[in-house]
């Protein structure tokens, strides 16, 4: 569970984004901004991020606040699970990202599998559709959803990326060093138990 601070300061910034969205009096749209400045206060408070790179990150979106989409490809070999190394912090996720505008999340899932590990992909199953509060993650500004999605080689070859430098496959008890922004030990042993039950049930949350 995600600590309370985190979870205030994203109620705050989202009560604030929705109110500047459809307020009209100037008086609460004063009170809203101030709202939104407060919420970045207490970010900057909690973590080392300057303020102006929270407001931008955190306080500079319009429009009812909703979620944000990480979607994460799903592929196995020989018993192994495909992983990509991130070149920001050197460590390991499965290929994936931000969901797109106008492509599905199948269409999401194969694509990052290519532009992170070089491998032509299809989609296969929906494995979990996983909110990121409830698990094991490092804190940040955005509440996100995780959907995890199996697909299977079709075609391609091994290759970095713009955004990773290594892939390799690896085996449930050789786990590298994972990137815990993108995926956790916890979320890849679940991974695992797909692999090793092909009807375990879809998990949600």
């Amino acid at each position: 569970m995600e600590e309370k601070w985190l979870t205030w300061a994203k109620q705050i910034q989202a009560i604030a984004q929705t109110g500047l969205a459809y307020g009209k009096d100037v008086y609460d749209i004063e009170r809203y901004e101030a709202l939104r400045e407060l919420s970045v206060d207490i970010l900057a408070n909690y973590t080392f991020e300057g303020k102006e790179k929270i407001r931008l990150a955190f306080a500079d979106d319009d429009g009812y606040c909703t979620p944000k989409t990480d979607i994460r490809g799903v592929i196995f070999q020989e018993g192994k699970i495909l992983l990509v190394r991130e070149k920001l912090d050197g460590k390991w996720a499965l290929p994936g990202g931000w969901a797109d505008i106008g492509l599905s999340p199948s269409e999401v899932a194969v694509k990052e599998i290519a532009e992170e590990s070089g491998f032509q992909a299809e989609a296969v199953r929906l494995l979990a559709v996983l909110d990121k509060k409830f698990h094991q993650h490092p804190p940040e500004p955005y509440h996100v959803y995780k959907m995890f999605i199996e697909c299977r080689i079709v075609g391609g070859s091994a290759a970095e990326g713009v955004e990773t430098s290594e892939v390799a496959f690896f085996a449930e008890n050789e786990l590298p060093e994972l990137s815990l922004e993108r995926n956790t030990p916890q979320q890849l042993q679940t991974m695992f138990e797909f692999l090793r039950n092909s009807e375990k049930p879809v998990i949600l949350d």
